[in-house]
C-alpha cells in the first residue's frame, strides 16, 4: 500500500462532505483498525471505526451540511474531559488517511447520532465523527491567520525556524468554522505554552488546540521543545 509523505498529506488535506461510491480497500480498512487500537492505547480514548453505515449521513442535519456518498466513519468515543487527546488522535488518523489517498472531515454537528454504529463505555461520550472515503473533487484552500496573529515568543526576541514552522504546520490544521482560535507562546529553554481560545464553542476549540497541537509537532520536530 503506497502512502505519501506526511508533509505532503498536512498540506493536501482538507474537508471532503460529499464521496464517490468507490469502496475502501480492506487494506487500508486494516490499516485504519491498527491505528485506532495504538491511538487508543496511548490515550485512553474509546475510539470506533463504523463501516458499511450510511444512516448516520441520509437524512436531516447531514442534508443540511451538503453530506452525500458516506457510509464509513470514525465514532470519536473517549471519556468526559478528553476533548484535546480526541483533537490530537483523531488528526493521527485523518493525516494517516490522506497518506493512503483517502479524504475526511471532522464531523461535530450534523449528523444523525446513529447509536448501533458505536458502544459507550461508563463515563463515556460521543465526541464526534469523521467521515472518510474517496471524496469527489473540491476545493480545499481557505483563509489562514499569520503566524504573528497565533503565536509570539516570551520576551519579544525572534522567533527560531523550528518555531515559526511548527505554527505554520498548525496553522494548516483544521479547526471548527475555521476560527484557529490558538495560541503558541515560546517561553525560555525550549518550552512551548499552547492554549485554546476562549467561545461559544469551548468544547470544540480544545479539540482544535489537540490538532494543532500534533500539527506543531510534527513541524517543530519534537527534539527541538518540550510542552508546558
Amino acid at each position: 500500500m503506497e502512502q505519501i509523505a506526511i508533509e505532503e498529506a498536512i498540506r493536501t488535506r482538507h474537508s471532503v462532505r460529499q464521496y464517490t461510491d468507490k469502496p475502501v480497500e480492506a487494506d487500508k480498512l486494516a490499516a485504519i483498525r491498527t491505528l485506532i487500537d495504538q491511538c487508543n492505547r496511548d490515550s485512553g480514548l474509546h475510539i470506533q471505526l463504523a463501516t458499511d453505515e450510511p444512516q448516520a449521513f441520509s437524512q436531516g442535519l447531514a442534508k443540511y451540511g451538503k453530506f452525500s456518498g458516506i457510509c464509513n466513519y470514525l465514532c470519536m468515543v473517549g471519556p468526559k474531559g478528553a476533548d484535546e487527546q480526541v483533537g490530537y488522535q483523531g488528526e493521527r488518523l485523518v493525516l494517516a488517511m490522506q497518506q493512503m489517498g483517502l479524504n475526511s472531515c471532522w464531523v461535530a454537528l450534523t449528523f444523525k447520532n446513529t447509536k448501533q454504529a458505536y458502544t459507550l463505555a461508563e463515563g463515556e461520550k460521543l465526541y464526534l465523527v469523521i467521515p472518510f472515503g474517496y471524496g469527489m473533487p473540491t476545493a480545499g484552500d481557505h483563509k489562514r491567520k499569520s503566524i504573528g496573529e497565533v503565536a509570539r515568543t516570551s520576551d519579544g526576541r525572534e522567533m527560531p525556524q523550528w518555531f515559526r514552522r511548527g505554527v505554520e504546520f498548525a496553522l494548516l490544521a483544521p479547526t471548527a468554522i475555521n476560527q484557529q482560535k490558538f495560541r503558541f507562546t515560546l517561553l525560555h529553554g525550549g518550552v512551548v505554552r499552547a492554549e485554546a481560545g476562549h467561545t461559544l464553542l469551548n468544547s470544540l476549540t480544545r479539540i482544535d488546540l489537540g490538532i494543532a497541537k500534533l500539527h506543531f509537532e510534527l513541524g517543530a520536530g519534537t527534539d527541538n521543545f518540550s510542552w508546558e
